[in-house]
């Protein structure tokens, strides 16, 4: 086990650029943000609110997804209880959550995209399979997460997404 840790140790500080100034980094913090819950929340109760039939439906089951899964996110998050990669950025989510895995950002964003996958529409699932592993990656790159915390976070994000469907 202590030789995982290393490597996504390893791998975690190779694929940081929190501290270094420039395009990467710019580019890093506005996907990080880009998976906040806030963010994806306001869009589609905005969808849920303006829209009928078929937004309307595919809005609030990506709203039921987002619920569920920050809800599974926050109980693993309280009993594995690792703690956040040591850094200055991203200062709300470390005061707010001090505990890493898994990245609740991998599991929403991952949740999403299969679930576009089973409700459409496919432009936006052949979005999120690109957007969903950049802002899990971007991240690790704004160290406040371990790569394995984002590769847990995407397993999990498809298994709530598989209990979505189940619920359909």
């Amino acid at each position: 086990m202590q030789s995982l840790l290393l490597l996504d140790d390893r791998l975690t500080a190779r694929l940081r650029v929190a501290e270094t100034p420039g395009f990467l980094r710019t580019v890093s913090i506005l996907l990080a943000h880009s998976g906040d819950s806030w963010f994806w929340a306001a869009g589609l109760v905005a969808t849920a609110w303006l829209e009928a039939g078929l937004w309307r439906w595919r809005s609030l089951v990506m709203l039921l997804g987002i619920a569920g899964t920050a809800l599974v996110v926050m109980v693993i998050k309280i009993l594995v209880r690792r703690r956040r990669p040591a850094g200055e950025w991203g200062w709300l989510y470390r005061s707010s959550d001090p505990h890493s895995f898994p990245s609740g950002h991998a599991a929403r964003m991952m949740m999403l995209f299969a679930v576009c996958c089973l409700v459409g529409p496919p432009w936006l699932a052949g979005l999120l399979l690109v957007w969903a592993p950049l802002v899990s990656l971007s991240r690790v790159a704004m160290g406040v997460h371990y790569l394995s915390d984002v590769l847990g976070g995407m397993v999990l994000g498809l298994l709530m997404a598989a209990v979505v469907a189940a619920v359909l």
